[in-house]
């Protein structure tokens, strides 16, 4: 799979924009040139310049700080959402897979009435009557997006159970669980893992509506989604306000849709070129 990834020039270009992300938000303190909080009047709406080189904000606070910061929030919005709708997706399809009959009828109904709902509306409803904070968005939005990945390993299980090393197991004495979570869930990890790629992606560009709403991340805490909110009321005379966190929220999620995409190719043998 590496060695597919590497021949994928999008997928590769991908890959490293989420790394260089991952050591953004994790060096954050050290790469950020200023407190993204420290106001400073005297560079109220600073154009791009050397001391500053996305501008300042309208409190004088350095842009490209907050953009540093606000990659640490959303990474972990991202990753940690997309862990809440893996733990719940994997177990739920696992099981429905696995058992069938009156388990999968009983799941998926209930899969099937939590997509009636629209997720984004879910989202708005719950948020509404809790406090706007991020551990409220990471929670509210892996409760809200775990169906897709229960259908794809629902799907994995159905074919997976039928194989002969199940089968084995199952003559040599193997549990339940041990069958489904040591035998069938590994063979079914590949198309877990982009559906997770691709979730996290989603995950961000939800967090950053929700914060632009003004229902997620709250300020002064940075956020891209609250910059946005902040930019769109100068953007006349203030461009790089909503630019430049427009463009790393169009980054990011471009670079993990790439990279789920060149994950899934170098997984699947039918796609992966010759």
């Amino acid at each position: 799979m590496f060695r597919e990834l590497l021949r994928n020039p999008l997928g590769l270009a991908g890959g490293l924009v989420v790394l260089l992300l991952i050591i953004v938000a994790v060096f954050a303190p050290y790469l950020a040139p200023y407190d993204p909080l420290a106001i400073n009047v005297e560079a109220v709406l600073s154009p791009p310049s050397f001391a500053h080189p996305c501008g300042t904000d309208l409190l004088g606070r350095d842009v490209l700080s907050r953009l540093v910061y606000g990659a640490r929030v959303s990474l972990e919005v991202g990753v940690i959402a997309v862990g809440i709708s893996l733990a719940i997706g994997v177990v739920l399809g696992a099981l429905a897979g696995y058992y069938g009959g009156f388990v999968d009828n009983i799941i998926s109904r209930f899969i099937d009435i939590m997509l009636c709902f629209p997720s984004i509306f879910l989202i708005l409803a719950v948020i509404a009557y809790l406090e706007p904070s991020i551990v409220n968005i990471m929670i509210v939005i892996g409760l809200t997006s775990w169906m897709g990945v229960a259908r794809l390993v629902r799907a994995e299980f159905l074919s997976l159970k039928e194989r002969e090393f199940v089968l084995a197991e199952k003559a040599l004495g193997a549990n339940n669980w041990r069958i489904i979570f040591f035998h069938i869930l590994p063979n079914a990890l590949p198309p877990i893992l982009v559906s997770a790629t691709l979730g996290v992606g989603s995950a961000i560009l939800v967090e950053s509506a929700l914060s632009f709403l003004g229902l997620g991340v709250q300020p002064p805490m940075p956020s891209w989604g609250n910059m946005l909110t902040e930019g769109k009321e100068t953007l006349d005379i203030a461009w790089w306000l909503s630019v430049f966190p427009g463009m790393a929220i169009l980054i990011t999620v471009l670079a993990f849709n790439l990279l789920g995409e060149a994950i899934q190719e170098a997984t699947d043998p039918r796609r992966q070129k010759r």
